[in-house]
């Protein structure tokens, strides 16, 4: 299992608390982003510069990503091209997307872009609090936990 990030959106706090993952379990974990990402020095993260432009980052992580990998994303489209693959995809809340959830975070985000292309503000995320800091390392602790029950 390889652990993708969707760096460009991910707080900053989510991706210590990948680091500290990478460091204990010995997960490979590449940040994918259109700009520069300063990345501690470790065997074990990386991080890999794309060009700017729509869905980059995106594609490049779908194109790389293996049946069983991890993708950390809030992005609705990518997450469901994650799952397409056979991968697992977390959202920096902490909520694992599933087959069962992934189609209504679609039609919800659809509804909110019709929303907002017909002038209605309609405010963005709330800020990531201490709950969801941690709902995110406790679901990927599960992940890892479950990753290295199979391959031992």
């Amino acid at each position: 299992m390889k652990i993708w990030v969707d760096a460009d959106a991910c707080p900053v706090v989510i991706k210590e608390i990948l680091f500290r993952a990478a460091e204990r379990t010995r997960v490979e974990v590449t940040l994918v982003a259109n700009q520069p990402i300063r990345v501690p020095p470790s065997r074990y993260i990386r991080s890999m510069q794309v060009s700017s432009g729509f869905d980059v980052a995106d594609n490049e992580i779908v194109r790389r990503l293996n049946a069983g990998d991890l993708v950390i994303t809030g992005d609705i489209p990518l997450a469901a091209e994650v799952m397409e693959k056979g991968g697992f995809a977390l959202n920096p809340r902490g909520e694992l997307y599933t087959a069962a959830t992934i189609r209504a975070r679609l039609n919800m985000r659809d509804f909110m872009d019709t929303l907002r292309a017909s002038g209605i503000q309609t405010g963005g995320p709330a800020a990531l609090s201490q709950s969801d800091r941690k709902a995110f390392a406790d679901n990927l602790d599960k992940l890892l936990t479950k990753h290295d029950k199979q391959t031992h």
